[in-house]
């Protein structure tokens, strides 16, 4: 047992090292990095000049684009999961199912750049629609903070349907024949039976997806520039030094802003945790 269990630690060596140099070498020095203070010495100075008024704008900009998406995704991705796992064709939910999983991987600058060719000014969509009469520009622009929400959503609705498929399989087909042999309504059986139970789930599938929004880059940035003010793009613009050059600052947001989504991870990880809990 000693060896076989010196194995299985020798086998987990590679995770951990990765994990090590990748995750937690990079937060620490993140972190050290924040402390540095002018001349060289040690001090809170970044986190003081952290809380100018771009900053916490940049802060509020970010959760409420954060908010936003989490919320819709929640409620958008429990209908089309809902319709996935009623689906009586198999084939249908499976291609379904990997469709999802692929869209979840797809952001960054190469979501911005297919919006931009599909919604942007010049886009397929927007010629179409004007070639039909309707005219998005300027009334809609996919530059915006709207445009970028519509953005933000394609990779969090189909990760918001992933997160609660397993919940949905997890409902009983007694419980609603049981509901309906009672005469209660499809209405009240979601109110007081499905929701409930759902409740974890909903509540740490929005969590997860606001620290996914919240901490997005690269599709704000290529969608957007710098037209919009984020704490990610405030980040980038203090390390890249196209107005200022202020790295610990730069380090003392990104570990604000690791905080943030820490947080809502591991809140996350306490309510998945009771949605896997069995339901007597």
């Amino acid at each position: 047992m000693r060896i076989r269990g010196e194995l299985i630690w020798l086998a987990l060596a590679p995770f951990l090292l990765f994990g090590l140099l990748f995750e937690v070498l990079p937060v620490v020095t993140l972190f050290f990095g924040s402390l540095s203070a002018e001349g060289g010495g040690v001090g809170l100075e970044a986190y003081q000049r952290a809380f100018s008024p771009t900053v916490v704008a940049a802060f509020g900009n970010s959760v409420r684009l954060a908010l936003v998406t989490a919320g819709l995704g929640v409620v958008l991705g429990t209908f089309v999961a809902q319709a996935i796992v009623t689906s009586r064709s198999s084939r249908i939910r499976n291609a379904l199912i990997a469709l999802a999983d692929v869209t979840t991987n797809f952001g960054g600058a190469p979501l911005a750049f297919a919006f931009i060719l599909t919604l942007g000014s010049t886009g397929i969509i927007t010629l179409l629609l004007k070639g039909v009469g309707i005219s998005l520009y300027p009334g809609f622009r996919i530059y915006s903070v709207a445009g970028l929400m519509i953005a933000y959503l394609y990779f969090q609705l189909p990760l918001m349907i992933l997160l609660v498929i397993p919940a949905l399989r997890g409902l009983r087909t007694e419980w609603r024949e049981a509901a309906e042999n009672l005469g209660a309504p499809a209405l009240k059986y979601w109110q007081h039976i499905g929701v409930p139970i759902l409740a974890p789930s909903l509540l740490g599938g929005f969590l997860l997806l606001f620290a996914n929004a919240f901490g997005a880059y690269a599709t704000a940035w290529t969608l957007t520039g710098s037209d919009i003010n984020l704490v990610t793009i405030q980040v980038a613009a203090l390390i890249s030094g196209e107005v200022q050059f202020d790295p610990a600052q730069a380090d003392a947001l990104a570990i604000m802003a690791l905080a943030v989504m820490a947080g809502s991870v591991a809140l996350y990880q306490v309510l998945a945790g009771r949605s896997r809990r069995p339901i007597q």
